[in-house]
């Protein structure tokens, strides 16, 4: 077994590739999975909503992002360290990322 240290906040892409978020699988087993996502400026696609069937924890790591829910078009600003937990079927989408600087979340899938 090799055990190895990684940070969050390190290789971070100057240009993300295709301009799409960058999005890496940190650890995971069975139904739990752990995500490093890497956004500058990005939004979700308009009239387009996340509905996922897994409960979603995230962590603002660095940066500031805006999440807008469907119900009620309600918004939650993040900025470092915020987090929250985002039950099964809550549809929501990112409304908007620091285009000044890259934001760093870690999101847990259970």
């Amino acid at each position: 077994m090799s055990i190895s240290k990684r940070n969050a906040l390190s290789a971070i892409p100057a240009d993300l590739p295709g301009r799409e978020e960058l999005i890496e699988r940190l650890a995971g087993a069975d139904r739990v999975r752990v995500e490093r996502i890497v956004s500058h400026g990005h939004a979700s696609p308009v009239g387009f909503w996340y509905d996922q069937d897994e409960t979603e924890w995230v962590m603002v790591v660095s940066g500031r992002a805006r999440l807008r829910f469907e119900t009620d078009d309600h918004t939650i600003d993040l900025a470092q360290g915020d987090h929250l937990t985002i039950p099964p079927h809550a549809r929501h989408r990112v409304d908007w990322t620091d285009p000044d600087e890259p934001t760093v979340w870690i999101a847990v899938f259970f």
